[in-house]
């Protein structure tokens, strides 16, 4: 039998898929662009209302992660209270067509997955 010749996806250096692609893929990363997309330039306060079930210390680390890789970013406002906003960078916006082929997906496919899942469990 012949073995099989496998692609590998092992590196040495910077992976787009671990190094960029998993840092946005999770559910609160996506929810965030997508308000900061929607509703533009937002406060903190603003985008948790938005979301809505994300804890404050969730939503801090999504935004300094996302603002590390200057996909958002924060703007500090020299006032008494002092005002930060958050808005997608000219990265975030680059990227938000992409997200958006994914929720598009997400949104025409959900029905189906929810029942594919409730059957697998049944079982």
């Amino acid at each position: 039998m012949e073995e099989k010749s496998l692609k590998k996806f092992e590196t040495s250096g910077y992976c787009p898929v671990r190094d960029v692609i998993a840092p946005l893929g999770d559910k609160w990363s996506i929810l965030i662009l997508t308000t900061l997309k929607v509703n533009g330039k937002l406060r903190f306060n603003e985008i948790q209302r938005t979301i809505g079930d994300v804890s404050q210390r969730m939503l801090t680390v999504t935004l300094r992660s996302m603002e590390a890789d200057g996909i958002v970013r924060r703007e500090i406002y020299a006032e008494v209270p002092p005002r930060v906003e958050y808005e997608l960078t000219e990265l975030g916006e680059c990227l938000f067509p992409h997200l958006q082929a994914l929720v598009d997906w997400a949104e025409n496919n959900m029905n189906t997955i929810m029942e594919n899942r409730s059957n697998y469990y049944k079982t």
